[in-house]
């Protein structure tokens, strides 16, 4: 595992880092025991930043986290969780949104509840682009104050955003008004946009964490869950992917999380999992070398769907 210091955060993390949406049940059912179980093999092997919302599952995620960290020193990890978004009861996909002062000090008094925690490394304004970025000005002004505020009360430690769409990210990059940006499903063997940011955020020490090297689930052998914008047609390419590897002797999990987690330029890839066997696979991978050939062709059948921006 390598460390690296994330942007002006002072926090060095480890290139790997543990998303919790998957304690969430948001990819498919969990089982709490094995979640949990998952939490401390990612510590053990040697990750040491974790990051949570309480979207995720309507709060479930949260909840089993806490769980999980019940009696682990605070000192053996940095955590982060998430702002402005909500998922009311009923599943994925019933979104609530709220940027103001009032909600985001709620919900971080809530989410320290839940966890167990009375501090945050990093808050995110989070999924600020949805529905059509009706509220993308709002949690970029007030959204932005507040967590400005906090941190400069030491009450957080580091600002942040966490989002998908590549031309947002360059404005907020260019404006210079975070210290760190979550990323996700665009730096992964089918999209590789992520590249294109990091020069602008080095420029303005701005920490970039890259999410989804499977792609929200495109890139494995399960496949995406339903709620995933993708069409029948390019799911089509992603099971070829698979079965192409497969036929290799090898898997299309294990060739994402290597394609992700050895580019030396990025701070922290994070993935997500509720099963302690997946963590230990992924982190093994990580540390083994890339099959070049099976890369390349791997690349070439993802060719005609590369940087396809999805509209979650």
């Amino acid at each position: 595992m390598r460390y690296s210091k994330l942007g002006n955060t002072g926090l060095e993390v480890s290139n790997i880092s543990f998303g919790a949406s998957s304690l969430g049940g948001v990819f498919h059912d969990i089982n709490e025991m094995h979640a949990i179980e998952a939490v401390h093999t990612a510590l053990q092997v040697g990750i040491n930043y974790i990051d949570v919302a309480p979207a995720y599952g309507a709060t479930k995620a949260e909840t089993v986290l806490g769980k999980a960290l019940r009696n682990i020193p605070r000192s053996s990890y940095f955590i982060s969780t998430k702002v402005g978004k909500n998922t009311a009861p009923g599943g994925y996909g019933v979104d609530i949104f709220d940027y103001s002062y009032d909600a985001i000090m709620r919900s971080i008094d809530e989410s320290a509840s839940r966890i167990g925690v009375d501090y945050f490394d990093i808050i995110y304004l989070h999924d600020i682009e949805y529905n059509n970025r009706e509220h993308t000005e709002w949690a970029l002004k007030e959204g932005i104050e507040t967590l400005q505020y906090l941190k400069s009360i030491g009450s957080i430690g580091s600002v942040g955003l966490g989002f998908y769409p590549v031309d947002l990210w360059e404005q907020v990059i260019d404006e210079g008004i975070i210290d760190v940006g979550l990323t996700h499903n665009i730096y992964c063997l089918n999209d590789t946009r992520f590249l294109n940011l990091l020069a602008k955020a080095k420029q303005k020490n701005i920490g970039l964490i890259n999410a989804s090297p499977f792609a929200s689930g495109l890139l494995t052998n399960r496949g995406a869950p339903g709620w995933h914008p993708s069409t029948k047609d390019q799911r089509a390419i992603f099971t070829k992917v698979a079965e192409h590897c497969s036929r290799c002797g090898s898997d299309i999990s294990k060739l994402a999380i290597q394609f992700s987690t050895q580019n030396k330029d990025i701070l922290s890839t994070m993935f997500s999992s509720a099963n302690p066997t997946a963590v230990n696979q992924n982190v093994q991978w990580s540390n083994e070398p890339v099959d070049n050939k099976l890369l390349e062709e791997v690349l070439d059948i993802l060719a005609p769907i590369s940087n396809q921006n999805w509209n979650y």
